[in-house]
Order: C-alpha cells, then sequence, then structure tokens
C-alpha cells in the first residue's frame, strides 16, 4: 500500500510539473510570437562593420543576444547582406564568436 501512494505522488507531482510548465510557457512573453528583427540594435557594431575598429563589448553583446534567424534575413536583405556578408562584419562576428549562420 505504501508503494501505491508514492506511485500516485510521484505521477501527481509529474502532472503538475507538466502543467506549470504549460502554463508558464503561455505566460512568457513574446511566447508563441514571431521574432522581429531590427537590425538597429545593432548600431553599437556600426564603427567595426563600416570601420575598422575593434567590435566594443557592447556590439558583442548585441551580436550575442539578436537571433540567428534575422541574420538569415539579413544576408537575403539587398540593403543589408554587404554589412553581413563584408570581410569586416565577418571579422565582427568571429573576434565575438558569434557564429554566423548557414541559411
Amino acid at each position: 500500500m505504501a508503494a501505491s501512494k508514492k506511485a500516485s505522488l510521484a505521477w501527481f507531482l509529474v502532472v503538475i510539473t507538466v502543467v506549470a510548465s504549460a502554463v508558464l510557457s503561455l505566460l512568457a512573453p513574446g511566447a508563441g510570437a514571431a521574432t522581429t528583427c531590427t537590425p538597429t540594435q545593432l548600431t553599437p557594431c556600426a564603427g567595426a562593420i563600416v570601420g575598422n575598429a575593434a567590435p566594443t563589448a557592447a556590439c558583442c553583446a548585441r551580436l550575442k543576444a539578436h537571433p540567428a534567424s534575422c541574420f538569415c534575413q539579413y544576408k537575403k536583405d539587398p540593403n543589408l547582406q554587404r554589412y553581413v556578408n563584408s570581410p569586416n562584419g565577418k571579422k565582427v562576428f568571429a573576434a565575438c564568436k558569434v557564429p554566423l549562420p548557414r541559411c
């Protein structure tokens, strides 16, 4: 009988954990929303990409926080691809240890 109670308690805890996770994921900000790509968030990297300056800590932090799917969009955008695909752009990604996604 004690084993049966332990098993019931274990299942109850599993169910509560699953339900709580589902509720939290629904309530999380941006859950289920499409990723919004805003290239202006990367302005701290402008000096490094357009010029020959070393990327700043702020630049690297923004690159790391930026969704990889956005870089794929930028690589396809005629107005932005020259920055992402440029030699300096690639140097900035490498210096910040952010892999450029293969799209």
